[in-house]
């Protein structure tokens, strides 16, 4: 088998590199960020992706999306996502493809060396592998407030959109870039369904939705 890994922290693609190597199942390249794994995947058409969630530039989703570009580049391409935390909008737009070959573990299922090397071979050959955390906060996603989707910055975000800050104000008192703090403020306006309109429109409804918590 031969497998691409996008993990930005290096001891854990070293790591997992190293379980894959000893089940003789080859890393033919192992990269940081998720335009490295497009790249990487169009190179060499490997039978599993392995893709952590969060990575660079701004460590929210970029893996993740990276990983659905990349099934959209490549037709069946088998996934497996390694997260920390269940991302819900991202994972169901994966899960709900309708294709198999796709995996999404919690970060410390990999401590468990047989169950992560079975989810490895169960989604390489055309199945699935879903962490039961992952069904369910997924079960649950329908009865939760909408709020609860956010994580905690982007929480934190639209709290100072409540107060009224301005994304320059916002991203300064944050010590953030004026990019990431509209890449938050694009996140909540998508977790919380408000379709394209204004961006004043969708600002006030999502300030609304805060305060009527």
């Amino acid at each position: 088998m031969r497998v691409v890994i996008a993990e930005d922290a290096v001891l854990l693609r070293a790591g997992v590199q190293r379980l894959l190597a000893d089940e003789g199942i080859d890393t033919v390249a192992a990269v940081g960020s998720g335009d490295e794994l497009l790249t990487a995947v169009e190179q060499h058409r490997p039978e599993l992706a392995i893709v952590d969630v969060r990575m660079p530039p701004t460590f929210t989703d970029e893996g993740l999306r990276a990983a659905l570009r990349a099934r959209e580049n490549i037709a069946g391409l088998p996934v497996l996502v390694l997260s920390q935390y269940v991302e819900e909008t991202y994972a169901v737009e994966l899960l709900s493809a309708g294709a198999g070959g796709v995996g999404y573990l919690l970060k410390e299922r990999v401590a468990d060396v047989t169950e992560f090397l079975d989810a490895v071979r169960r989604v390489a050959g055309g199945g699935t592998a879903i962490d039961p955390e992952v069904i369910a906060q997924l079960m649950a996603r329908g009865r939760k407030n909408p709020l609860d989707s956010l994580t905690a910055r982007e929480s934190e975000v639209l709290g100072l959109m409540a107060q009224g800050l301005s994304n320059t104000a916002i991203a300064t008192g944050l010590v953030v870039s004026h990019g990431a703090v509209e890449k938050h403020i694009g996140n909540i306006f998508a977790k919380l369904g408000l379709e394209a309109s204004s961006e004043e429109h969708r600002r006030v409804r999502a300030v609304l939705t805060y305060l009527g918590r």
